[in-house]
């Protein structure tokens, strides 16, 4: 590493760091959760839900003997629910393992659920001192543009990383924290404030004019579009909601039964037909309450949403399912599209 280029980027980041609650936290678990939350979440966004389970769940212990729905809800909002579940799942095992207390090296880390190479190397290097990288995608552009690597893997981004790890040795965490921060603010993807930058007078890419390649950028497809319809069904005056399989898309929330529309159906005959041949039931399905669509990260969905009356049949028993009142719909974990529906039209 050239002389200097450590000193450079903490004396940027100790003027210049984010105001983010948990940094200087000395509980490895809260760094666990912040690092957690942080995964393909911005930051901002992930502040008020950090506070929030923090406040349900303040230990480990707390967040192992609590029930997955508990979890989803106070999680619901934040998106990649897997998240969660796998979080609890760690919580578990460390308690169950390690005695309540937090493995403090990155193989160990790695071990628990839903801790990969990054998580592991944040929380290593935050909350235990060591030096382990944490390469997120701001590290990644930082680090592939200041050695001008033109194909970056995973172990040059890696020797980069901790060739600036050792010219701190008493400040890990600050190095890891100071890279993404210096990648969210100034080395941006597009039009990078390089005369802002503490690392500009040692950057390669610079010197050669390469910043706009580095890092290469990944080739972008349209996403496809889904159209679905749902039936919120009605049976003596309780509303069925399905919980959807803990693995695959927004595992473990509530839901309503929907199905997928081709292309020249009739919402409704399609959705009677669906109720009837999916899930066993018979209904009265109505007029549509209200059309919602959502950006996934590889999709778009369109989603048409009916009244149904329960007429006859029962739901087959390998299908989670619950039939409440209204106004148990506010204690259940749904995905945010559904949420904004059921605050809006049907809790009122």
């Amino acid at each position: 590493m050239r002389p200097g280029i450590t000193t450079a980027l903490l004396g940027w980041f100790d003027r210049r760091r984010r105001d983010v609650p948990w940094r200087g936290e000395g509980d490895p678990y809260a760094i666990l959760v912040a690092e957690v939350m942080a995964q393909q979440t911005r930051l901002e966004t992930a502040i008020p839900f950090h506070r929030r389970f923090m406040e349900r769940f303040p230990d480990l212990q707390a967040l192992a003997s609590a029930d997955e729905d508990e979890v989803l809800k106070v999680w619901e909002g934040l998106g990649y629910y897997a998240r969660a579940r796998n979080l609890r799942r760690a919580a578990r095992l460390v308690v169950a393992e390690y005695g309540s207390r937090l493995p403090d090296t990155a193989p160990e880390l790695r071990r628990l659920p839903g801790v990969g190479p990054y998580t592991a190397g944040a929380v290593a290097s935050l909350a235990f001192g060591r030096r382990e990288p944490a390469i997120d995608g701001n590290a990644r552009r930082v680090l592939s543009r200041l050695h001008d690597l033109e194909a970056p893997t995973s172990s040059s981004l890696d020797r980069a990383a901790r060739a600036l790890l050792r010219g701190a040795l008493d400040r890990p965490g600050a190095v890891n924290q100071a890279l993404m921060d210096l990648g969210s603010e100034v080395c941006i993807p597009r039009r990078p404030r390089c005369e802002e930058c503490p690392l500009s007078p040692r950057c390669l890419a610079r010197q050669r004019g390469t910043i706009a390649q580095r890092p290469p950028r990944r080739p972008r497809s349209r996403p496809a579009e889904r159209v679905e319809a749902a039936a919120v069904v009605q049976r003596d005056g309780r509303i069925l909601v399905l919980r959807r399989p803990a693995e695959g898309l927004l595992g473990g929330l509530w839901d309503f039964p929907s199905i997928p529309l081709p292309p020249s159906a009739t919402p409704r005959t399609a959705l009677s037909e669906g109720l009837r041949e999916r899930f066993g039931l018979v209904c009265l399905v109505g007029d549509e309450i209200r059309s919602v669509r959502h950006a996934f990260s590889h999709f778009r969905l369109r989603l048409a949403i009916h009244r149904a009356s329960w007429m006859a049949g029962e739901i087959p028993p390998e299908l989670r399912h619950r039939w409440i009142r209204r106004t148990a719909l506010a204690d259940l974990a749904f995905p945010v599209y559904q949420r904004r529906f059921i605050d809006r039209d049907l809790i009122t």
